[in-house]
């Protein structure tokens, strides 16, 4: 075997090793030569979705949470029924709740024609508009790595048996996410995306009425906007300061103020009270913590490479 040959053999055995690598990891910079006019793209259309209406950084934020903890970061979530298949959006912790489709839809338009062809995958949509949405609300930048495919079906059983429920206590949560490879600083981090955005009246009744572990002016007030019956879908803060990105969830939490049972399940007695405390008191140490545990929640099972597909359209399979 002469020299050239071997060379040749050597270099495409490299290559062929890099491109089954570079499939199986996400990297910030998959767009960049792809199509480097993406990520502007949806970062302009997330800031003037978020400035025409604060909560919807809320929403998007929660897209990216709900699809990665289904199956995987694959925009499984975004597929509306089929005769194969029935919606995730119908599912528990989903029906009556998610939103902010309209905007994945509209992004996807702008970032195709900019792009020229669809190039951009809808779960990568969902991963950029969640990070562009807590910086739209004056929260943390984190480097999304990029390059997951969409998947070619939904599970609404699946969503139903994995999405964490607001009336979780701290044992069930912590096992949920570990469940997903998340672990507890993960779990006390993530939760404090609860610094924005604002939950149905349906969702935090049971706790403004049956909990003891409330400060009773904090219970009073919310009961004036959520009656015991009617006004299911009544909205209210999770912090005094839902448009902005700030340690106000965790101060909230150490004064038995926390909305739901799974957010003050984080402050009760147990083994998170410590960090809930650092966060409440470190801006800091809370926004790199989240940046980390969003990085870690958006590598989640990614379709990569060859498998899975780039939707056309973000609700149908092509």
């Amino acid at each position: 075997m002469g020299m050239a040959p071997r060379f040749n053999f050597l270099l495409h055995a490299f290559l062929c090793l890099a491109l089954a690598t570079t499939s199986f990891s996400l990297s910030p910079k998959f767009y960049d030569n792809l199509c480097p006019q993406a990520l502007p793209a949806i970062k302009r259309i997330v800031e003037a979705a978020v400035h025409r209406e604060p909560r919807m950084g809320a929403s998007l934020l929660r897209l990216h949470f709900h699809d990665c903890f289904v199956n995987g970061c694959d925009g499984s979530l975004l597929l509306d029924s089929t005769s194969a298949f029935e919606t995730e959006k119908n599912a528990r912790g989903n029906f009556n709740s998610v939103r902010g489709f309209e905007v994945v839809d509209q992004i996807k338009a702008e970032v195709d024609r900019v792009c020229g062809r669809p190039v951009v995958s809808c779960a990568d949509i969902l991963a950029v508009a969640a990070r562009d949405s807590v910086l739209a609300l004056g929260g943390p930048r984190w480097k999304v790595r990029l390059g997951r495919r969409d998947s070619t079906t939904a599970s609404r059983a699946l969503a139903d048996s994995v999405l964490p429920s607001a009336s979780m206590d701290l044992p069930a949560l912590i096992s949920n996410f570990k469940n997903q490879g998340l672990n507890t600083r993960d779990l006390v981090a993530l939760s404090g995306g609860h610094t924005i955005g604002l939950p149905q009246c349906v969702i935090f009744r049971n706790r403004i009425y049956n909990a003891t572990n409330i400060d009773p002016a904090f219970a009073k007030e919310r009961r004036a906007t959520c009656p015991r019956t009617g006004g299911n879908t009544n909205l209210a803060p999770f912090d005094p300061t839902p448009a902005r990105f700030d340690t106000a969830y965790f101060k909230n939490l150490v004064k038995e103020r926390g909305l739901l049972t799974s957010d003050q399940a984080l402050f009760s007695g147990g083994s998170t009270d410590k960090l809930v405390e650092t966060y409440s008191k470190n801006l800091d140490a809370f926004w790199v913590d989240f940046g980390k545990s969003m990085i870690k929640m958006g590598n989640i099972k990614p379709l990569t490479g060859n498998q899975g597909q780039i939707r056309v359209n973000c609700r149908k399979v092509n």
